[in-house]
C-alpha cells in the first residue's frame, strides 16, 4: 500500500521533531557548569545567602573565578569590562572593595543606572584556584585594575610592558571618584556617582546607526521572557488560547534570532501537554490547572535563568515607562517576520494576530492590532507581503500614537514617535521628498530589502562580532547558527525545505506533541 503525500511529510516531520528534541534535551545545564557562569552575568543582583536571608548589602561587582572567566566574559552584553585583582587578606583590598562597588552599581545588576555598557568583576588572587590566572595576567600588587574589551581577556594573558594590547592597566583609580573619572575620560562619558536610574544623558539616539540593532537581541530576548512571564503569572491558558499559544511556540523554535529562546521554546513545547493536557479542556472534562504544573511550567524560562535581566538595551527609553517591553515585543514580531518562508507567510500571520489578542495584556492596543489583522482579506502568498503588512502596521500605530501623546505630553522626549524607516537609516526607501504623515511615497521594493538587512543580518551581527555562536575551535557552530537564525536571507536548500515542511505542518505538529506524549504515558500503564 503506497503512503500518502501527507504520511510522507509527518514522516519528514517526525525526523525534524526528534532532531529539535535532542538539540533541546542537550541544551540543559546544571547550575554550577560553566555555560550557567556564563548565562549569569547582569543578572539581579543577590544580597541573601543560602536560606534567603538578608546578609548585608549586595556585591555589584560579579565575583569570577578561573573556572568560569572566559564564559563569563565571552558571552557578557557588556563594550568594556574592568577586572579587579585582589586578595580577600589584603586590608588595602578590603578598604578599596566599597569605593569600587560605589561605581560598579552605575553598570551592574538588574537595577544599574547605566546597563550593559561596562561589566565590573573581581578575581581573588588567594584562592588557589585563580593562581594560574592572575599569574596568567602579571599580578604583582593588590587591588590591581585591567580594562579592556571583554573578550580580549578570554583566553588571554597580559603583561606590563607588552605593546599592541588592548587590554590596559587603570592607574588612577584609589577612590571611587577617580576611578569614575578614568572611566570618563577613556569613553568620553559624563557619568557621576549620583546618577539616578532613567536620569541619565547616556542614550544612544543617533538613527542614522544602523548598527545599533545588534544590541538589540538582547531586548528581544528580554521581550520574550517577559512576554511568557506575564502568560504564566496572569494564568492566561484557556480553553480556547491553548492553540494559540501553541502555534506562536512553533515559530519561536524555528525563527526566535536567540539560539537559546528557539531551545526554551522547545523544551515547553515539549512540555506543554504534560502541563496542560488537551484531555482538560473537553467539555465534560473541565479540570483546573495544579499549582505544581503551573509553577513548573513557569520554572522552565523561555530564554534562559538569567532573563528577564530587568533591563534594556536598544529599546532604554529615558523614562522608565516609555518604551522598553512595547518596543522589545515590536523588534521580536519584525526580526521574526524577515525568518518566514513563503510558504509559512499566512499560517506565521495568523499565529501571530492570535498571539497578541489572546496574550497581549494592553486592550486598546491589542484591540487596534486585531483590528488591522482583521481588515486583510486575502491570504498572504509570500514572506514580503507579510512582511510589507507588518511594517505598515507599525507605521499606523506610530501615527496614532504619535497624535494621543503630542496631545497628552505622555511621549518620550528623547524618543518621539515618528514614521519609520528614517531618511537617515534608509534614504533609498523614500520615492518623495516628504516624510510628513499622508504625503510619503514609498519605494516598497527598498523598504523590503532594508527590513531584511535591518531585522535579519544585522540584528545578529552582535553574535558575530562575540563570537556567541561557538568557539574558536568548532567554525562550523556560528555557521549554523546563523543559518538557523536568519534563513529568510541564506538558507542551505536542505534547512529551507526542512523549516518550509515543518512550517506548513503546524497542526501536524501539534498532532505529534500530543500523541507523543499519550503514547509515554501509556507506555508507563502497561510497564
Amino acid at each position: 500500500m503506497s503512503s500518502s503525500p501527507f504520511s510522507s511529510i509527518c514522516a519528514l516531520l517526525l525526523f525534524l521533531a526528534v532532531i529539535f528534541s535532542s538539540s533541546i534535551a542537550s541544551s540543559a545545564a546544571p547550575i554550577g557548569s560553566p555555560v550557567f557562569a556564563r548565562r549569569s552575568i547582569l543578572r539581579e543582583i543577590n544580597n541573601g545567602d543560602k536560606n534567603g536571608k538578608l546578609v548585608g548589602k549586595a556585591d555589584y561587582g560579579v565575583e569570577l573565578n578561573a573556572t568560569n572567566f572566559d564564559a563569563v566574559l565571552k558571552d557578557t552584553p557588556a563594550t568594556y569590562a574592568i577586572v579587579e585583582f585582589f586578595a580577600h587578606w589584603c586590608p588595602a583590598c578590603r578598604n578599596y572593595k566599597p569605593h569600587y562597588e560605589k561605581v560598579a552599581r552605575l553598570f551592574n545588576g538588574a537595577d544599574a543606572i547605566h546597563p550593559g555598557i561596562i561589566l565590573m568583576t573581581r578575581v581573588d588572587c588567594a584562592l588557589k584556584i585563580n593562581t594560574n590566572l592572575c599569574d596568567k595576567f602579571s599580578v604583582g600588587h593588590y587591588p590591581m585594575l585591567l580594562w579592556g574589551p571583554p573578550s580580549k581577556f578570554v583566553a588571554a594573558s597580559w603583561e606590563p610592558k607588552q605593546e599592541n594590547n588592548e587590554i590596559r592597566p587603570i592607574d588612577d583609580g584609589r577612590t571611587a571618584d577617580r576611578l569614575l573619572k578614568w572611566i570618563n575620560n577613556q569613553i568620553g562619558s559624563s557619568y557621576g556617582l549620583d546618577d539616578v536610574k532613567y536620569e541619565n544623558d547616556y542614550l544612544q539616539i543617533n538613527a542614522s546607526d544602523p548598527g545599533q540593532i545588534a544590541r538589540a537581541v538582547y531586548d528581544v530576548e528580554e521581550a520574550t521572557s517577559t512576554a511568557f512571564d506575564i502568560i504564566f503569572r496572569l494564568k492566561m491558558i484557556k480553553t480556547e488560547t491553548r492553540a494559540s499559544l501553541i502555534k506562536f511556540l512553533q515559530l519561536l523554535v524555528a525563527h526566535h534570532p536567540s539560539r537559546r529562546c528557539r531551545k526554551g521554546s522547545g523544551d515547553i513545547l515539549v512540555n506543554f501537554d504534560d502541563m496542560y493536557p488537551s484531555e482538560m479542556w473537553s467539555t465534560n472534562n473541565v479540570q483546573p490547572i495544579s499549582d505544581g504544573k503551573e509553577k513548573g511550567l513557569q520554572n522552565m524560562h523561555i530564554c534562559g535563568k538569567e532573563v528577564p535581566r530587568g533591563y534594556w538595551m536598544f529599546c532604554r527609553g529615558s523614562r522608565k515607562e516609555t518604551r522598553g517591553f512595547s518596543c522589545g515585543l515590536w523588534v521580536l514580531l519584525h526580526s521574526l517576520s524577515v525568518r518566514f518562508e513563503d510558504g509559512e507567510s499566512q499560517m506565521a500571520f495568523t499565529a501571530i494576530c492570535d498571539f497578541i489578542h489572546n496574550f497581549f495584556v494592553c486592550e486598546e492596543c491589542r484591540q487596534h492590532f486585531y483590528g488591522m489583522c482583521s481588515s486583510v482579506s486575502n491570504p498572504f502568498k509570500s514572506a514580503r507581503e507579510f512582511v510589507l503588512w507588518l511594517w505598515n502596521a507599525h507605521n499606523k500605530v506610530n501615527e496614532r500614537l504619535m497624535k494621543e501623546e503630542a496631545s497628552l505630553e505622555t511621549g518620550d522626549p528623547r524618543f518621539p514617535k515618528t514614521i519609520w524607516p528614517p531618511k537617515q537609516l534608509c534614504p533609498s526607501c523614500y520615492l518623495s521628498q516628504s516624510q510628513k504623515i499622508g504625503q510619503m511615497e514609498w519605494d516598497n521594493d527598498e523598504v523590503f530589502k532594508f527590513l531584511v538587512s535591518y531585522y535579519g543580518r544585522t540584528l545578529v551581527t552582535v553574535y558575530k562580532e562575540k563570537e556567541l555562536l561557538g568557539d574558536a575551535e568548532s567554525n562550523k557552530a556560528p555557521a549554523e547558527d546563523l543559518v538557523a537564525s536568519t534563513n529568510a536571507i541564506v538558507v542551505p536548500i536542505g534547512a529551507a525545505l526542512a523549516i518550509a515542511v515543518a512550517s506548513c505542518c503546524f497542526g501536524a505538529l501539534a498532532w505529534f506533541w500530543r500523541s507523543r506524549q499519550k503514547n509515554r504515558k501509556q507506555r508507563r500503564s502497561w510497564n
